[in-house]
């Protein structure tokens, strides 16, 4: 289970996420450019942004909820019935209830998935990897954000591996956590940095 020290907090945290219904929006893949020890490799990483609790198409108009259904049945059968001046004030009470329901609506959440790819060609097993994904400014190539992981993962000689962390930290403070940009990954180049690694054989990178 990864261990996760986020950049803002700067705290030690356990975090074990279970998230049903994701709907993937964003991804970006980099190329990874990494600080790797002798016989372990960074194949590659990527960073995706989803959404919790999907109610809405990003691509289409809203879609309704029950209050709104049973508005819209009821103002038709008003105007089925023929109830004239009466039944529009009522479809007009009855949408200004509705747009009052919209604006008090929690805004859409946003979780971020980090992913990096390891392979060990090292003689030993791996059991736990501290890691870094590192943002830079394209523009400037200042560092602009870090989230650090630990990830406490079995990876065999020969074999390689997967390490996932989903957290609600963004890569950036630029990065909104409330909606979605699809130029946001272009804002920055990545690189993975490998920071500590623990061996099966009691051994722990950097060597000493």
């Amino acid at each position: 289970m990864p261990r996760i020290f986020t950049e803002e907090h700067g705290l030690n945290q356990c975090l074990s996420v279970k998230i049903r219904g994701l709907i993937l929006l964003l991804t970006t893949t980099v190329l990874v450019s990494a600080q790797e020890p002798s016989g372990v490799e960074v194949v590659k990483a990527s960073w995706s942004k989803v959404r919790i609790g999907w109610e809405r198409d990003p691509f289409g108009g809203p879609l309704e909820n029950f209050d709104e259904m049973r508005s819209r049945v009821r103002n038709e059968r008003r105007v089925a019935t023929g109830g004239g001046e009466r039944a529009q004030r009522e479809a007009k009470a009855d949408e200004a209830n509705l747009a009052k329901q919209r604006e008090k609506a929690v805004p859409p959440k946003y979780y971020f998935i980090y992913k990096t790819k390891i392979k060990n060609n090292h003689p030993s097993a791996i059991t736990q990897i501290d890691w870094d994904y590192v943002f830079f400014d394209r523009g400037t190539e200042n560092e602009v954000g870090r989230q650090q992981f630990t990830s406490d993962e079995q990876i065999g000689p020969g074999k390689t591996k997967e390490l996932t962390v989903t957290i609600t930290t963004p890569p950036t403070r630029t990065v909104s956590v409330t909606s979605l940009n699809l130029e946001e990954h272009d804002r920055f180049t990545e690189k993975i940095l490998l920071v500590r690694i623990k061996f099966a054989d009691g051994r722990v990178w950097p060597f000493q």
